[in-house]
């Protein structure tokens, strides 16, 4: 099938909410590296890695070759059955993650894996009403959505009852009008009063991402957690930190995003990047809250050997090639990029993120700070005539987010930002 074909068959068989990028979507039909390929044959710098997915790059060889070695000896089992693959996994997240997080279950998403982690703490503290944040995004299932706070993906007239949303720490517009440097965290404080006016008093859990990534790589204050986590473990909840889009070294120097705070979760989960592309969710907890969960329980898919496999050798590969420090590195040089569009541009209003998760949020001008979604598909459209592929998000949809394989060389991230240049350029005038 052509291009055209291929969106005729999408737009005849699929569900319609299945959105595409780009008003002529891009059809890909190969990949390597950071480099993809679509049905006419151009080639594109994927700078989005998938949705934060394909960590390593694409197709990476090692990757490949372990999912090979393991199909032909042994595919699928369920959880009904240990293997070895799921234990290595879950010994090696048990060594890159922060504080007592020992013990994991895993599944095949995010979605899942955030599910998981909700029943976990409601399990342990017998409680059941969740504390989520604005701006947040946390799956699509129904659960998952009721967490979400966006309204593009709160379809449901009767969401999950018991989920209850605090201000987001969005300095840029903070829901409180203050500054950063005078602020004294009021977005974290005011958790305080959302449990005593709007729950029990004895919340199950405070679910929180590090970087609120679908919410346009919202980059909470340093303070943020401490204030917000001691509050909600002061009335009997524990923490589940969804680093999903932030693990693995993405946010630099550390493997997980929450340990840039200096806070420990009881809870954690990942997805995404794990296994460079194939479907794998965890949920990681303390020995002690995931003992409580003595009820019987199986995934199917989750823990699969051919995902393990995936998830093993990508781990392996980001231990080996110190993801952290590399992704650290290359992203003072995307920051710098960034900050120097910020005072060239006037529709540029604030730059944000860690590492190689980095984004920019458009407005009219900077004194108005109106949410300027029509210059964001701008710059997406230029950056596809640039032969660069970028990723947006926020909830007014003005946010440009970048979050290139964390492999990528420096020539590679060179002639990126050269094509980024010129996409800001085009931009410009569009």
């Amino acid at each position: 099938m052509n291009r055209q074909e291929t969106l005729d068959k999408q737009k005849e068989l699929l569900f319609p909410c299945i959105a595409n990028y780009y008003d002529e979507p891009v059809v890909l039909t190969k990949a390597s590296g950071t480099r993809v390929t679509d049905v006419d044959g151009v080639e594109y710098l994927d700078f989005f890695g998938g949705i934060l997915t394909v960590s390593l790059g694409h197709c990476h060889p090692e990757v490949v070759d372990a999912i090979t070695k393991q199909a032909q000896t042994l595919g699928h089992t369920s959880t009904l059955y240990p293997t070895q693959g799921q234990l290595i996994a879950a010994e090696t997240l048990a060594r890159m993650t922060p504080g007592k997080l020992k013990k994991t279950f895993f599944t095949n998403s995010g979605s899942e894996a955030d599910e998981t982690a909700v029943m976990l703490a409601k399990i342990h503290t017998g409680s059941s009403e969740i504390i989520a944040l604005r701006h947040g995004y946390h799956g699509r299932t129904h659960l998952n959505t009721t967490l979400t706070a966006h309204k593009a993906y709160r379809l449901l007239q009767s969401p999950v009852a018991g989920v209850k949303h605090a201000h987001a720490p969005y300095c840029y517009r903070c829901p409180f009008g203050a500054k950063p440097e005078s602020c004294d965290y009021q977005c974290a404080t005011d958790i305080e009063e959302l449990i005593q006016t709007t729950t029990s008093g004895k919340p199950a859990a405070f679910l929180a991402e590090p970087i609120l990534g679908v919410g346009g790589f919202i980059t909470p204050p340093k303070e943020y957690f401490k204030i917000a986590v001691d509050i909600v473990r002061k009335y009997g909840g524990v923490f589940i930190c969804d680093e999903v889009q932030t693990a693995f070294g993405r946010t630099g120097d550390k493997w997980c995003g929450i340990e840039h705070y200096g806070v420990e979760p009881d809870i954690m989960t990942f997805a995404k990047g794990i296994a460079n592309g194939m479907p794998v969710g965890a949920t990681i907890a303390t020995e002690e809250i995931a003992n409580s969960w003595t009820g019987a329980s199986i995934s199917t898919y989750g823990g699969n050997p051919v995902s393990m496999a995936a998830a093993n050798a990508t781990l392996s590969i980001m231990e080996r090639e110190d993801i952290p420090a590399r992704a650290a590195r290359m992203g003072k040089k995307i920051t710098a990029m960034f900050e120097g569009f910020k005072e060239q541009y006037e529709w540029v209003g604030d730059v944000r993120g860690m590492g190689l998760m980095q984004a920019m949020e458009l407005v009219e001008t900077k004194k108005c700070k109106s949410p300027n979604a029509v210059k964001t598909n701008a710059v997406m459209e230029a950056g596809k005539t640039e032969g660069i592929l970028l990723g947006k998000g926020g909830l007014y949809g003005n946010t440009i987010r970048i979050t290139p394989p964390m492999l990528i060389t420096d020539d590679e991230l060179d002639e990126a930002m050269s094509r980024f240049t010129k996409t800001m350029a085009r931009a410009d005038k569009m």
